[in-house]
């Protein structure tokens, strides 16, 4: 059978608009033109009552309708022993889809809004091992006795007595030290690149 000669044998066919009725109606499977017909003519006006059933959200809308139509294509060989229109059965389908989507969101517990998590700078690994790595060098380029101090009191967080007696040094050394090793290492620093 030519293409164009299909059309004109559905052109002739009754729309699906008052009742489902099918050539095959005794099949399992539901006639593929049927449901082209029930979605032609019921699909719009089923997705406007249930945009407004879900307060004008279309995509939820267009899924409600799909699993309308996915449920009447199941349901086909009751639809076609049905008298008069589909759309009530559909209209009641759709409804009752809404109303089991609403009740099983409400029974599930809030979800988490993850947008303050996206403001909270997360802490880039790259970044501190290559900062470790600059200090790292940046100590080496000071005397034994300037990185010494800075490690006792800096880096192990010794007080000055503590480090004094750590070392075996009187604490106002140990205090000149650490002001010229800080002075010596921002210069290390900067030689690398590292600003402040």
């Amino acid at each position: 059978m030519r293409k164009d000669s299909a059309v004109a044998d559905e052109r002739k066919r009754p729309r699906a608009r008052h009742r489902m009725t099918s050539s095959s109606a005794s099949s399992p499977e539901p006639d593929e033109e049927l449901m082209r017909a029930l979605y032609r003519e019921h699909a719009g006006p089923l997705l406007a009552y249930v945009l407004r059933l879900v307060a004008g959200d279309r995509q939820r809308a267009e899924d409600v309708v799909q699993e309308t139509l996915i449920r009447a294509w199941k349901n086909a060989g009751q639809l076609n022993r049905a008298t008069g229109s589909v759309r009530p059965w559909l209209v009641t389908v759709a409804r009752r889809i809404v109303i089991d989507g609403h009740r099983s969101r409400q029974a599930r517990p809030q979800e988490v809004d993850p947008s303050p998590l996206e403001v909270i700078p997360a802490e880039d690994e790259i970044d501190k091992a290559l900062w470790l790595m600059t200090l790292s060098d940046a100590l080496e380029d000071l005397t034994p006795a300037h990185r010494e101090v800075l490690v006792e009191t800096y880096f192990k967080g010794r007080t000055v007595n503590e480090a004094a007696e750590t070392l075996g040094i009187p604490s106002g050394t140990v205090r000149s030290r650490v002001f010229y090793a800080l002075r010596s290492m921002k210069l290390a620093l900067e030689e690398r690149g590292v600003t402040a």
